[in-house]
């Protein structure tokens, strides 16, 4: 079963790396995490009901995540069983595991921020940096939209790529469609708001349970591919519990460490500022050849990170 399961990882990582997910074959069939989504939506809508307690919420809440999940791995575990035995089904399962690994659009994300902020173009970085975090961008300075590129691509690195490889691993084609499921409704429901305090509660918490393995991992990715990886392991060791989440503050003291440049700190939220700790805060800010070199230290990373789930296939 492990040699099977990373072979279907290995070739998803494989399509991702090379392809992408490409704009038309989006336009001809969408994303699985769009078709999760849309369901994510339709049961907010009818199940999150803004007159009921708080506790109902909460229940309501959790039989939203289980029927979202339940339904996304039961769908994986139909494909599987529909699947010719052997190398060739291990083949075509990789193929429709292939859009769940973003292991690719993250690192084009993050140069379509560079690639601007390198020209001293603010307004244009800052509208980059608006698709992939969720904070006030409009506030932002130079250094501000380098931390948060760089953030989000450590805690996406985890989120993205790690952690679907990781439960891919070991459970094959169920295992990333479930984590999938998992990650898109805590980003859609997990938020700590009126809305979603009670209603989005278990999503968060599965959604939590579900990267304590894989956000650890990607922390020592960083470190092992790093050119100080005693500083970016201690700067792990030391800062990432100061994060406001459990798993992210790990990739992200992680790289921050590595790149000796300080991230995370104060932002600001709807209008809202949050007194975030810094995160390997007596280093400095990040620049834009920081970016370029956070890049690199993803790259070789991706490549680690493929490098183990071969030696699981076929070794």
């Amino acid at each position: 079963m492990g040699m099977t399961t990373a072979v279907v990882v290995l070739v998803a990582l494989g399509l991702d790396a090379l392809l992408g997910w490409p704009r038309w074959l989006y336009g001809l069939v969408g994303h699985p995490v769009s078709w999760i989504g849309g369901l994510v939506g339709r049961l907010d809508r009818w199940l999150n009901l803004a007159d009921a307690r708080p506790e109902e919420r909460r229940l309501a809440g959790a039989v939203a995540a289980l029927a979202v999940t339940g339904l996304s791995v039961e769908c994986a575990l139909l494909i599987g069983w529909l699947m010719p035995e052997g190398w060739v089904g291990a083949l075509l399962t990789g193929v429709v595991a292939w859009p769940l690994i973003a292991m690719r659009s993250m690192h084009d994300h993050v140069v379509d921020v560079l690639t601007p902020l390198k020209a001293h173009d603010l307004e244009r970085a800052r509208l980059a940096v608006a698709r992939i975090v969720g904070r006030d961008v409009s506030v932002l300075d130079g250094a501000g939209v380098a931390r948060a590129s760089l953030e989000s691509l450590a805690e996406n690195t985890s989120d993205g790529v790690v952690a679907p490889v990781f439960w891919g691993v070991v459970f094959g084609l169920p295992g990333i469609v479930g984590y999938k499921a998992i990650n898109t409704l805590d980003s859609m429901i997990g938020h700590r708001s009126p809305k979603y305090e009670a209603f989005g509660w278990a999503s968060a918490r599965i959604d939590d349970l579900a990267n304590l393995v894989p956000a650890r991992l990607t922390g020592l990715l960083f470190v092992m591919v790093s050119i100080r990886p005693r500083t970016a392991l201690l700067a792990m060791w030391r800062d990432a519990g100061k994060h406001r989440s459990p798993n992210a503050g790990w990739p992200e003291a992680a790289l921050a460490g590595a790149l000796d440049v300080r991230l995370s700190g104060p932002r600001v939220y709807a209008g809202r500022m949050t007194d975030e700790p810094w995160v390997n805060g007596a280093a400095p800010d990040p620049q834009p050849q920081d970016i370029e070199r956070g890049l690199g230290i993803y790259r070789m990373a991706m490549l680690a990170l493929a490098l183990v789930v071969a030696l699981c296939a076929f070794v």
